[in-house]
């Protein structure tokens, strides 16, 4: 290859041979300007037409489909805290497919429906790349049973109902009886838990008026409870049976709704120690 060079003799155009003046600051300044605003008319066109919001949902579009290509696709479902909800119901409930490409899965409705199935009490769903979906539960736990409108229902700390067809298998979980008693349950407890060898003989609990509380024991002797100073009661009859085996005694019913006195309802002389015996109306103070 020659490189080639003008001959020196050979004249230059006359507006070659003018010297191109160096721009100046103000050339320079009005220039940029200039661009900077047929840059933003464009951009507003192009936001006043739509195109971005068209180009931004093609370009997520193909984003997705290069990393379903790439591995970065629905291959496992990690569950961490399931007991009780079925399997089953919990991938029917997140509405995923193997396969389909991660950022695809809405993780904040996937929490919404496993939150509304029957065990589940909170969930956390996450994306643990490339192909892993994780999911920590925490279910609720059978807390007691729930008596009203002559049903039988299982309900959690919070008195939420807890379908199910098998009560039997919770166990001797307390029964407590009224219409608020279920959201009452958590208060009750954890005042009887104060004295807990006296709790394990509570059988059930009936709620007045939503206002008091009324105890039936192992023994069938019922312990009513005021509205008021309700834990003073309780460990004021725990240390009665403490020292006196008080419920031991041939008696059908406790009034501690008075703070400076003890009204007992004597059972009949015949009657057996059994849950659910009843006695007579004769009454005892002290």
């Amino acid at each position: 290859m020659r490189f080639l060079k003008r001959r020196a003799s050979e004249k230059q155009p006359a507006a070659a041979q003018r010297r191109r003046p160096f721009p100046t600051a103000a050339v320079v300044l009005g220039l940029g300007a200039t661009s900077l605003i047929a840059a933003g008319a464009a951009g507003y066109w192009l936001w006043r037409d739509g195109a971005i919001i068209r180009t931004g949902g093609a370009i997520e579009a193909r984003l997705l489909a290069i990393g379903a290509r790439h591995g970065v696709a629905l291959e496992n479902v990690d569950v961490v805290g399931r007991r009780r909800q079925s399997v089953a119901s919990i991938l029917a409930a997140l509405h995923v497919r193997r396969g389909m490409p991660m950022f695809d899965i809405d993780l904040d409705a996937a929490k919404a429906r496993l939150e509304a199935l029957p065990w589940i009490r909170t969930a956390d769903v996450g994306r643990q790349l490339p192909d892993t979906l994780f999911i920590r539960l925490t279910e609720r736990v059978p807390f007691a049973f729930w008596q009203r409108n002559g049903g039988l229902s299982l309900i959690d700390r919070d008195g939420t109902v807890i379908p199910t067809d098998d009560l039997a298998q919770y166990g001797p979980l307390i029964v407590l009886v009224g219409d608020d008693a279920a959201v009452q349950a958590a208060s009750l407890i954890d005042m009887l838990a104060t004295e807990p060898a006296l709790a394990r003989r509570v059988n059930a609990a009936v709620r007045y008026g939503a206002r008091r509380w009324t105890l039936r024991f192992d023994t069938g002797v019922d312990a009513a409870l005021p509205e008021t100073d309700a834990l003073a009661a309780w460990q004021r009859l725990a240390g009665l049976e403490a020292q006196d085996r008080i419920l031991e005694r041939n008696i059908a019913a406790i009034d501690l709704r008075l703070p400076d006195r003890l009204v007992v309802r004597l059972a009949p002389a015949d009657a057996t120690r059994r849950p659910g015996a009843r006695g007579s109306d004769k009454a005892k103070s002290s």
